[in-house]
């Protein structure tokens, strides 16, 4: 038996799954964390200095909570009604936030009471920021107008009444201090410019606009709503520049990433979609549990917050880099070492002969070496093994199926063995890189255990969970059948070509038929 040759595990490919850069960099975060608020998560927004804390906006509370901490460290509570869209100041000092009440507060982060109250809208202020200069404050509010107010003064600047709908969302240049954007349910999104007094640009999305975003270059816009997130050249004068639509419900929130090249957007659909900025298609995708109402990413990609419509929070955390510490282990002066010298070199004619490394069988080839055939297949049918590496199980089933001994392996077992072997194959049988082999495993067994079906509930449970499986695979093999036969038809119909008969008489008085294709 010295010439045994260990089962060779065949790797099987995994239909569906594409393993980019960007699967690798956005799946390596931890498990959410899930913090639970009063209300729909409105606004979250991200301190840009450090310690890179993040405000909430939930209800009529503004919460400022640390990037590890799973209770706030600050709360803003003064406002009469329902607050919105709380934003940081570029150095992370001051914080702005709208109101139900018409009403615009500013705060300082150190205090609680609000430094500045700019009254002026007579509606709900849904969207706020600062401009690039720190000193003025733009809003827009259910009022269809759009206000720059002065910090030091807390006085009203300009007004622009070109909306004909409630202004949702805005931004501000971070380049330009007279520059800012808004977008409204009119279908509009217009850049303002606080010099001309009147907007200087001014394009027309197609849905009411839930969310726009201004590249940190300031040369392209996003706007969303609808289920649209649409792309415009500010350079151009608002060309059009992609459309696209790949969520199935209202796109909610914009957000790009740290270095600029992802754009995210959030629906209720519960999805939030990962756009490369170059090619504007889909790299990656998150699901929630809820329509997503907010989305935010802190510096370097390290923290991802997304705001839901049932008031969960849900925050993850970028994985550590695990720091390998190399342990130097010393090692004992080879055999060469005593003869040439520790620092002898190999010369040119000098042969090298290396020892060959003895191979350790694994635990189930040494079974099958001793012909125990049934204690090897009861180490691949741990869970260990079934729920990690499955091909290894179906790799053991199928070597002995080629020995001739998988019906021995699997006869003479109790209750608890034959419900193991019943639940691998419910879990695998309908996945088609597995289903060739299991398919005979699966009639294997039912010949075996036909005779003892009734005598024990939870066998009879797996056996009609597995009759379950086999009958809906099966419909499902159906129906695929049906539709390639569809398919085929159109084809053949797309590809043949039409022809007629023409029957014409030749000069020795025979008719000869000819086809004519068209």
């Amino acid at each position: 038996m010295a010439g045994y040759k260990p089962v060779a595990i065949q790797i099987y490919p995994i239909l569906g799954e594409k393993i980019t850069q960007d699967t690798l960099y956005w799946n390596n975060y931890k498990t959410p964390v899930q913090i639970k608020e009063f209300g729909a998560v409105s606004k979250v927004d991200f301190s840009p200095q450090p310690p890179y804390n993040y405000a909430v906006t939930a209800s009529s509370r503004i919460h400022i909570y640390g990037r590890y901490s799973q209770e706030p460290i600050k709360t803003f509570s003064r406002f009469k009604d329902t607050a919105y869209c709380a934003t940081f100041r570029q150095d992370g000092r001051l914080l702005i936030a709208g109101s139900e009440d018409g009403g615009v507060q500013l705060f300082d982060i150190s205090g609680r009471a609000p430094l500045r109250q700019f009254e002026g809208h007579t509606k709900a202020v849904h969207t706020v920021d600062f401009t690039a200069d720190k000193y003025h404050v733009v809003s827009g509010a259910d009022d269809y107008t759009v206000k720059l107010w002065d910090i030091p003064n807390s006085k009203e600047i300009l007004t622009f009444k070109e909306h004909s709908d409630y202004v949702r969302c805005g931004c501000a240049s971070k380049l330009n201090p007279d520059l800012f954007v808004t977008g409204s349910y009119d279908h509009t999104v217009k850049m303002f410019d606080a010099r001309t007094n009147q907007s200087v640009i001014s394009v027309e999305h197609g849905q009411p606009v839930e969310s726009v975003l201004l590249f940190p270059s300031g040369g392209l816009l996003v706007s969303a709503g609808g289920r649209y997130v649409k792309v415009w050249d500010v350079l151009k004068g608002g060309q059009l520049l992609v459309s696209l639509k790949n969520h199935h419900k209202t796109v909610t929130c914009l957000c790009l990433s740290s270095s600029g090249q992802r754009l995210l957007s959030g629906s209720l659909d519960r999805k939030v979609k990962v756009y490369s900025t170059t090619s504007y298609k889909v790299v990656h995708s998150f699901d929630y549990a809820a329509s997503i109402l907010s989305l935010a990413l802190a510096h370097e990609d390290e923290t991802i917050v997304v705001g839901m419509t049932n008031g969960i929070l849900s925050v993850k955390h970028r994985k550590s880099e695990a720091k390998k510490e190399s342990v130097s282990r010393r090692r004992r002066p080879a055999y060469r070492t005593f003869i040439k010298g520790k620092n002898y070199m190999k010369q040119q004619d000098d042969i090298l002969i290396n020892r060959p490394s003895k191979k350790h069988l694994e635990l189930y080839d040494r079974d099958l070496k001793n012909f125990r055939i049934s204690k090897a297949l009861d180490r691949v049918l741990e869970p260990s093994c079934t729920i990690k590496t499955p091909e290894i199980t179906v790799s053991i089933i199928k070597e002995l199926n080629r020995r001739g001994v998988l019906a021995n392996a699997l006869a003479g077992r109790d209750e608890k063995e034959i419900s193991r072997v019943l639940n691998f194959l419910i879990r695998n049988l309908s996945q088609p890189r597995f289903a060739p082999v299991l398919i005979n495993a699966a009639e294997i067994v039912i010949d075996i255990y036909l005779p003892v079906i009734g005598q024990s509930p939870v066998v009879d449970k797996k056996f009609l969970l597995l009759q379950g499986l086999v009958e809906k695979e099966i419909d499902y093999q159906r129906e695929l059948l049906e539709t390639l036969g569809m398919m085929d038809m159109l084809f053949a119909t797309m590809t043949r070509k039409e022809s007629t008969s023409v029957l014409q008489q030749t000069p020795d008085g025979f008719l000869e038929n000819k086809r004519i294709e068209s």
